[in-house]
């Protein structure tokens, strides 16, 4: 305990110095929180790329002072920008014996402009020799300590701004996050689709299986729900006959979190006219393996302790292909509820207390316990049961079934899509269905959205659709253990105090 005041002790002086140094500065009329703007042309990397052409030329440069070493009338410092570090070479003679007395009083951590020219020091080290050097932010927090940087997991998601200053490595995660959106926007712009927003707060939850988040909105006072897809206004759209659309946009769903789930996420989904689901499945696999080879420049990524192989060609399998291989259940030869139902529990499966005793439930239970975690490399599992997709079009060749798939890498479910059900009166008997599955305790069966069943009956086109977690594409291009890695402000409980 006392080695903790201590620190607390020693942090206590440190703020109380750097305040005292700005406060000097005010006094001098040198308070540089009243500088608006600094003229940076260059950047460390520019710089160190094109040494030969600006060796000995006038740069100007801004970043964070990041190490300081001074050596009496000399003063070394690393400075870094969003690109990286470059060495300052601050000489008395050459800023002037003043400047350079307020210079070797500024800290670690403190922002500055520097106009100098490129030099190379004996050693070797490709440097900006400063003529004038300009304070344009007083740090007055010490950075954590140079050797061990921020190493704490949870502090690096809280204060993501320390962890970005520290650990320059973790940008590549959203530059790669920035790099793979701006990529499937290219895809789906370059095929005809046209990106809408829709909105975030409605008065029902639809689209998705999944516990919404509930607010009040006091001028209409009125009971609504943070989205928990997309799905259902797009839809709309189609009917509307714009036949092409996506969306880029949050979710929120107010469930458990682990590694692979945050309370608010971030999906595209898109929808095509005059499509199914085999061309979703097209679009799914052009997006990461494009996305894999020109962002990465590569069709293999290393993700959860396996080499993943995105180059085209994935695996496709039928949900009951894939229960017959992995859990040894032929469905195919199972026509009755009890007996497939039965056959599951045989092999330690258990169906969802809300779930009827039904053949499809049973299947899709021996799925999503059984088959899941052997589904290492790109596999699209087709042929979902009914029970669990209440907004796709059933199988002509087997009404038990539907036109659906998920896609499936390293164990974990990526994106999802259905031939779109465009029938206005099944549709309304499956979210009865739903209705009383809710009746039962069912808090992410969907709610009947009478607006979204009275624009089936305008007449939609047979339709396409799919949804795809951003975020999981981003953890698996980037070789991310966790969503919390790949979002930059993460959901946190707040400390006590």
């Amino acid at each position: 305990m006392a080695e903790i005041r201590n620190e607390t002790e020693n942090l206590g002086d440190l703020l109380k110095v750097r305040r005292e140094k700005l406060a000097a500065l005010q006094e001098a009329g040198e308070n540089p929180f009243e500088i608006t703007k600094f003229d940076k042309k260059n950047t460390t990397e520019e710089i160190r790329a094109n040494f030969d052409a600006l060796e000995e030329q006038p740069v100007s440069v801004a970043g964070r002072l990041m190490s300081k070493r001074v050596m009496g009338k000399v003063t070394f410092c690393d400075l870094q920008d969003r690109d990286g570090r470059i060495q300052l070479y601050v000489r008395r003679d050459e800023v002037g014996e003043e400047p350079y007395k307020v210079f070797k009083k500024y800290d670690i951590g403190d922002i500055v402009g520097v106009e100098g020219v490129v030099f190379k020091t004996q050693r070797g080290e490709i440097s900006v020799r400063a003529g004038k050097v300009t304070l344009l932010s007083k740090s007055l927090i010490p950075l954590p300590e140079k050797f061990h940087g921020l190493t704490n997991t949870e502090l690096r998601y809280r204060q993501r701004y320390v962890d970005l200053i520290m650990n320059p490595e973790v940008r590549r995660n959203f530059e790669i996050r920035s790099k793979f959106i701006k990529y499937l926007r290219n895809y789906l712009d370059d095929r005809g689709y046209i990106e809408v927003e829709t909105p975030v707060l409605g008065t029902i939850a639809g689209g998705a299986a999944a516990r919404p988040f509930i607010t009040h909105h006091n001028t209409l006072d009125l009971t609504m729900y943070m989205r928990i897809a997309t799905e259902l206004p797009l839809k709309r759209l189609i009917v509307g006959g714009m036949e092409r659309v996506y969306e880029v946009g949050r979710i929120f769903r107010n469930e458990g979190m682990d590694p692979k789930h945050n309370p608010e996420f971030t999906t595209v989904e898109l929808y095509e006219a005059y499509t199914d689901f085999h061309g979703m499945m097209e679009i799914a696999e052009g997006v990461l393996s494009g996305a894999a080879k020109e962002i990465l420049g590569t069709y293999q990524v290393e993700w959860l302790g396996h080499t993943v192989d995105l180059a085209p060609g994935w695996k496709r399998m039928t949900m009951v292909e894939a229960v017959r291989e992995y859990v040894g259940i032929d469905f195919d030869a199972i026509s009755d509820d009890a007996e497939a139902v039965a056959a599951a529990k045989e092999k330690g499966v258990e169906l969802a207390e809300t779930a009827d005793p039904t053949w499809g439930n049973a299947l899709y239970a021996c799925f999503d316990q059984k088959v899941e975690e052997h589904l290492i490399q790109p596999t699209f599992i087709t042929m979902y049961p009914v029970e669990v997709s209440p907004l796709t079009k059933k199988s002509p060749e087997d009404p038990r079934l539907t036109e659906r798939f998920e896609f499936f890498i390293c164990g974990g479910e990526m994106g999802n899509a259905y031939s779109e059900l465009n029938d206005p009166i099944d549709q309304r008997e499956r979210f009865l269905k739903q209705l009383e599955l809710r009746d039962r305790g069912d808090e992410e069966a969907e709610m009947l959205d009478e607006d979204f069943l009275n624009a089936l009956m305008y007449g939609m086109p047979p339709t396409g659709g799919m949804g795809i977690g951003i975020d999981r594409c981003v953890m698996l291009l980037t070789g991310a253990a966790s969503i919390r890695d790949v979002i930059l402000f993460p959901t946190m409980k707040p400390l006590e105090g």
